[in-house]
């Protein structure tokens, strides 16, 4: 485990929030929470039915883990009410008709749905973060946040980032650790976009990975250097969203756009961006749009050796954390640690 690893789980410790988890039919699932629990830093609610659960997986202590099975739940109809009036008179796109007609279709709804069923359960403040996606995909993931736990004040776009654990100390990133963000949610994400991204990122790297942030805007350009009006405009595009950023967050060390030297190499940063305070030290990179995210962090995962974790999500007023169906149990429990340090 690495340090910083280490450090999250030991501040997750003294929070003690209750995360639930609604996989309770994946093996790696169900050995994360027992994992979890031993380890102290959270206690898990599991969403599924125990006896199943238990049959599923012989060797699986789950002592301490809090099974909860919304076929038998004496909030259902709670948290069925509660779906209701959060989504009462939307339309489905699909079939033209109510979403859900009354409170006996909601409930009939999130029988199925056991993601909606734990974002109820946290809307309800029953438990403080939910985490999922290891049998289920982004969308199934989200979709609840999106619909019953909604953005956080003054925050109007829910995003993604990673946080990028070093293999060893490198001068061009002395705190050992760094976030990138989006890379995974937001695809062409516009200039507000990109300044809520920043803000958010600027959040976790200050709250999550325990570092002060300084932002950087990326780009192939620096201060103007590039131009690409004749294709995409990207370039004025960062540059407008680092003045959006600059405008909402005055006290927040940001700026751009930077091509990713100028952003971490002091020497770069000294010639291309003399009166910067970030350039040549960033540690927050916000990417132009997920293309350059998701190879940026890939790249920095396979050949550079970094850690990645995540996808951490953002801009949810109650924390919601997206797995990828790859994931292993280790996975899952830093994701469970990172959830328990949001709430």
């Amino acid at each position: 485990m690495s340090d910083i690893l280490g450090a999250i789980i030991e501040k997750a410790k003294a929070k003690n929030k209750n995360v639930v988890l609604p996989e309770g039919e994946d093996k790696r699932v169900v050995q994360a929470a027992s994992e979890v629990v031993k380890a102290g830093f959270a206690r898990v609610t599991l969403l599924g039915n125990k006896e199943e659960i238990l049959a599923a997986n012989p060797d699986v202590d789950l002592t301490g883990v809090n099974v909860v099975d919304p076929k038998t739940d004496a909030n259902a109809d709670k948290y069925a009410e509660i779906l209701f009036k959060a989504r009462e008179g939307k339309i489905n796109k699909k079939t033209g008709l109510l979403e859900y007609a009354d409170i006996a279709a909601a409930k009939q709804s999130i029988m199925k749905d056991y993601t909606m069923y734990g974002a109820l359960m946290l809307k309800a403040g029953d438990v403080d973060g939910l985490v999922s996606g290891a049998c289920h995909s982004t969308a199934n993931t989200l979709r609840p946040g999106l619909q019953v736990i909604k953005t956080a004040a003054g925050i109007n776009t829910v995003s993604s980032c990673f946080i990028m654990i070093a293999p060893k100390a490198h001068e061009y990133n002395p705190d050992g650790v760094a976030v990138f963000a989006d890379c995974a949610i937001n695809i062409e994400p516009d200039a507000a976009q990109l300044a809520d991204i920043a803000i958010s990122s600027a959040e976790t790297a200050k709250n999550i990975a325990g570092i002060e942030p300084r932002v950087a805007m990326l780009s192939f350009s620096t201060k103007g250097s590039g131009n690409d009006d004749k294709y995409f405009k990207s370039v004025p595009k960062m540059q407008e969203a680092t003045a959006i950023a600059k405008n909402l967050a005055p006290d927040l060390k940001l700026d751009g756009e930077f091509q990713f030297d100028a952003a971490t190499a002091p020497e770069v940063g000294a010639i291309k961006a003399p009166d910067s305070s970030v350039a040549g030290k960033a540690n927050v990179f916000i990417f132009p749009n997920i293309n350059a995210g998701n190879i940026g962090y890939k790249i920095a995962q396979r050949f550079g050796g970094y850690m990645a974790l995540g996808p951490v999500c953002q801009g949810f007023a109650k924390p919601i954390n997206d797995l990828s169906r790859g994931c292993n149990v280790e996975d899952i429990i830093a994701v469970v640690a990172i959830t328990a340090l949001q709430a």
